[in-house]
């Protein structure tokens, strides 16, 4: 029996859609919300002031506007002539803005009031021009360069001036004790322990290892610990290759054991699992760290793909969904708008410098960081600089100065920092998080370092920059540097530096010996995941997806429900009528009406849904008006969320950017944090996914064989060829049938990586979106989503079809044919939208009795069983039916040459040898024509096909 009970309706009044506010006067006033406010996971940036200037202040600063001039100057400024780069290699010009005499100011000993002008937390002083000077160049023009005055935000731009310039004015920046220190060191020095055993004990591995980047670490380490004295419990953690190793064995507690092991050969995991594994430098840790008495932080490091910043989107999307399953577990069990994203988890993402200015996907991500839908809180972002991209300089791989600039299209401060100076680069990413926690957006820490290897230690960087290694071959290491200085200092003695070095590689060789005897760990499914199992296990199953009739009326009415006095679109009048009607009625449903179905009986059941992309609340095709707009006031309801009063379970409707890849990574992203989520990504047309091929490729086919990381994404790509030219017309199910691994067998409990399904009845469709969330496994599903047919009436279905006992069918039969099988001459099997063309034609012919339209629903895992059954009638009755594939597609194109050797093994296998036959499009360059005539002829061409010489 289902488990779900009638939704009741709740019809939300007028000033549910409003915000009732009281002025000053008494008087109360209706504020109207504006677009998109209504629409759960909507959420508004926060608004932040500071003090702005007293009366006293702005008359000081126009008193001295020459010496506000200067200061203004230097904060713009300064960052040109700080020493940043560790090698020197920048090409700087003199900065003739940061000389006084420019403004007038020529009297090294003229006193000035500096209220209003510098913000030193004193109030009024008087200083001398020559401690003025002095006092900006220290804060500016130091190891660490800020760029901030660009900011529109004058809040963020008071803020960075006050807390940069009293700070330095009280406590010469972050006081950084011995305690510290000594970690510093010890981090920096194991580092280069670490880099130093594995090139002694595995001299030809390519470890990407951090030898001149090594501040990367106590970077690292500060940023953990100021998110967890901050009350941060989850940390999203993305990088690339280079120094992975270092940062999981010094600060990941990655156990050295198992590095090794793989380094031999091993497989990270259980191999009984079917893993095929990945890479050394795409390990991942998750370890709880413990910073004081602080609660401890979770650092999850995601996997990652070798392309380059892939990750970044990903990170982002686990970081949101992560927060909001945190929000829906509150003890208070609200979901409200002041509970802030950010609270308690926050996304780094760690970049290289040639990919940051490289990747376009990395502007992508940036773009949705502060969008309503798409934003986590704030993003801390570390560009470990090396000024080298594997061989290409900086001058030869950006057009801007900073490899940094990229961040400035979303108005993003930058912090470039020395790496040479560890506790420089501390400081950095104490104000750093501090932005970010405060204004909860996101922030660049610019790291410049060098990189003391080619792109991988068997490389030979000479070859292309031999002045550059030049002076790198002749510098200490960092972490040498930083040890001599505390030697120096007195703050460690040199034993003390030795056996911190001595003991650390003392570790390491006694982990190396452990290899032999070493046993990977077995991977359970543990937090959010509890309950789920391996797709090819014995306890996997799939429950009912069937819904009573009570329900999916309940939901098809509040799908289309209209609050009092909330004006709607006149013409959506029709598509409300005629929802209610097929809901009535219990004929007719459309595929919007019997998605709404599914998501709302999911919500009814507890589930979330999210569906993200361009138009999604609308819909490309003006079809799925999910969210209504009230044509006065541009108020906006999701009638599911308004009117399911009993749901458990939210619809958000996340309005994307004109992104593919990035949008994409980040859905896919939420997959991995929440299995009770139904995240869905609709590309405008299918042809659009190419735009986010890398994470197709490197994620969705991939990651459970990979990583064994399971994702119940949906990607809805409308396709069909109907005349919209060669870029609207195909979302190549070829690509992404060649992603599966499907057998060219049949096999029992076959663990096919993804789902790729081509359905052509609406009721298919909404046991397809279920079936997502009934398994106790979670799989990818690609859906070939429907165009044309979203309003053709035979395209519809019953409510009937979707009741207890229902269930998606992968093999659609041709029931009116099975009356008489033996009358068969040919069968037609078929995928998608050209059934009804071919059904209209067979009819129009008077062939209903001599030709079989089969429909093939899945084509992946490819239905075995299910197509023998339905071609079994045939078989016994008239073996000699000629047996054909129809598709609309070209030949090399389509799901032709995916099914052609399966289809035989199934014929083969009811003693129907004669083998399966195309029909359709011969071979082209493109998916579809672009001049109407031919498209025309193309099509009756492919229909004729199917029936030329009955």
């Amino acid at each position: 029996m289902n488990s779900i009970s009638a939704g009741r309706v709740h019809l939300p009044t007028r000033n549910a859609l409003a915000r009732v506010t009281r002025c000053s006067s008494g008087r109360v006033l209706i504020v109207h919300r504006k677009y998109h406010d209504e629409s759960f996971g909507f959420r508004k940036a926060r608004d932040f002031t500071v003090p702005d200037y007293t009366s006293d202040q702005l008359t000081n600063r126009a008193t001295n506007a020459p010496l506000l001039r200067y200061a203004d100057s230097l904060r713009t400024h300064g960052h040109r002539a700080a020493s940043i780069d560790p090698l020197d290699l920048l090409r700087r010009e003199r900065v003739a803005a940061l000389d006084p005499i420019r403004y007038g100011l020529d009297d090294p000993d003229r006193t000035f009031d500096i209220d209003g002008i510098i913000w030193t937390g004193e109030g009024q002083q008087e200083w001398t021009l020559e401690n003025i000077t002095s006092f900006l160049n220290s804060v500016y023009v130091g190891r660490i360069a800020y760029e901030y005055m660009d900011l529109p935000s004058k809040t963020e731009r008071l803020w960075f001036a006050k807390l940069l310039e009293s700070q330095s004015a009280l406590e010469p920046m972050t006081i950084i004790n011995a305690d510290k220190q000594k970690n510093i060191h010890a981090l920096l020095a194991k580092s280069e322990v670490l880099d130093n055993f594995l090139q002694v004990k595995f001299p030809n591995l390519k470890r990407y290892g951090l030898e001149g980047g090594e501040s990367m670490l106590p970077a690292l380490d500060a940023l953990f610990e100021a998110a967890s004295k901050a009350g941060i419990t989850q940390l999203i953690l993305a990088m690339p290759h280079r120094g992975r190793l270092n940062l999981l064995t010094g600060l990941l507690e990655y156990n050295p054991t198992s590095l090794f092991h793989k380094i031999k050969g091993g497989c990270e995991v259980d191999e009984s699992l079917g893993v095929s594994g990945d890479v050394l430098s795409h390990l991942v840790a998750s370890p709880t760290l413990q910073y004081g008495e602080a609660d401890g932080i979770e650092v999850s490091l995601l996997p990652n793909p070798s392309h380059l910043e892939a990750v970044s989107p990903v990170a982002l999307g686990k970081a949101r969904a992560k927060q909001y399953r945190l929000l829906k577990t509150l003890s208070d069990g609200k979901n409200n708008q002041d509970c802030m994203l950010g609270d308690k988890v926050m996304c780094v993402q760690l970049h290289g410098d040639a990919s940051f200015t490289g990747q376009g996907v990395v502007m992508e991500t940036l773009g949705l960081s502060s969008l309503p839908h798409f934003t986590s809180g704030g993003s801390v972002h570390i560009v470990v600089n090396n000024n080298i991209g594997y061989t290409t300089p900086a001058s030869s791989a950006r057009s801007s100065f900073y490899c940094s600039d990229i961040a400035k299209m979303i108005n993003c401060p930058v912090l470039h920092v020395n790496g040479d100076c560890p506790e420089d680069v501390v400081r950095a990413v104490d104000i750093a998080f501090k932005y970010r926690n405060h204004f909860r957006k996101d922030i660049v820490i610019d790291l410049i370092v060098y990189r003391r290897w080619g792109h991988n230690e068997l490389d030979e960087p000479a070859f292309t920059q031999p002045l550059m290694y030049e002076k790198i071959r002749t510098r200490s290491s960092v972490p040498k540097l930083y040890e001599d200085k505390l030697i120096s200092d007195g703050v460690i003695s040199v034993e003390a530096a030795r056996a911190v070095r001595d003991s650390y590689k003392a570790s390491l060789n006694a982990a190396l010996t452990d290899v032999t005897s070493y046993v990977p760990p077995s991977i359970t499914f543990e937090g959010a995941w509890k309950g789920m199992v391996w797709p090819a296990s014995p306890a996997a199953r799939q429950d009912e997806t069937g819904v009573s009739s009570a329900v999916l009326r309940d939901v098809g009415k509040a799908s289309v429900h209209v609050p009092e006095e909330f004006e709607i679109h006149p013409r959506l009048n029709r598509h409300v009528k005629n929802r209610l009607k097929s809901v009535e009625t219990g004929e007719g449903v459309d595929w919007a009406s019997a998605e709404a179905m599914a998501f709302g009986s999911l919500m009814l059941e507890g589930c979330d849904v999210r569906i993200a992309g361009q138009d999604v609340g609308r819909g490309t095709f003006s079809h799925r008006h999910a969210m209504l707009v009230d044509q006065k006031t541009e108020g906006v309801i999701v009638p599911l969320n308004h009117a399911l009063t009993e749901a458990k379970g939210k619809l958000e409707l996340a309005n994307s950017s004109l992104s593919e890849m990035a949008v994409l990574g980040f859905e896919y992203g939420a997959s991995w944090e929440r299995p009770d989520l139904l995240p869905i990504w609709e590309a405008q047309f299918g042809d659009f996914f190419n735009g986010a091929q890398i994470i197709i490729d490197t994620f969705i086919a991939s990651s459970e064989t990979k990583w064994l990381k399971q994702s119940g994404i949906v990607l809805l790509l409308p396709h069909g060829l109907d005349g919209a030219g060669p870029e609207h017309s195909s979302c190549r199910i070829e690509r992404m049938l060649q992603l599966t691994n499907d057998s060219y067998v049949a096999q029992e409990k076959l663990n096919v990586n993804m789902h790729v399904v081509f359905p052509t009845t609406p009721a298919q469709y909404f046991h397809l979106l279920r079936r997502q969330i009934k398994r106790n496994y979670r799989k990818p599903l690609i859906v070939a989503a429907p165009k044309g047919l979203l309003r053709l009436a035979a395209a519809s279905s019953k409510l009937s079809d979707m009741g207890p006992g229902t269930v998606f069918q992968p093999v659609l039969q041709d029931l009116a044919t099975l009356t008489d099988p033996k009358a068969v001459q040919r069968i037609v099997l078929l995928s998608g939208k050209i059934y009804y063309d071919l059904a209209k034609e067979r009819a129009t012919r008077n062939l209903q009795s001599r030709v079989a339209l089969i429909r093939v629903e899945e084509l992946a895992p490819f239905p075995f069983a299910a197509l023998s059954e339905a071609l079994a009638p045939y078989a016994n009755a008239n073996m000699k039916s000629e047996v054909l594939w129809v598709q609309e597609e070209p030949r090399n194109q389509g799901a032709w040459g995916h099914v052609r050797e399966r289809i035989d093994e199934v014929l083969k296998g009811l003693g129907m040898d004669g083998g399966v036959q195309y029909r359709g499009r011969k071979e082209d360059a493109v998916s579809a024509p672009g001049i109407g005539k031919l498209y025309g002829a193309q099509q009756l061409a492919v229909i004729d096909s199917a029936f030329k010489g009955l």
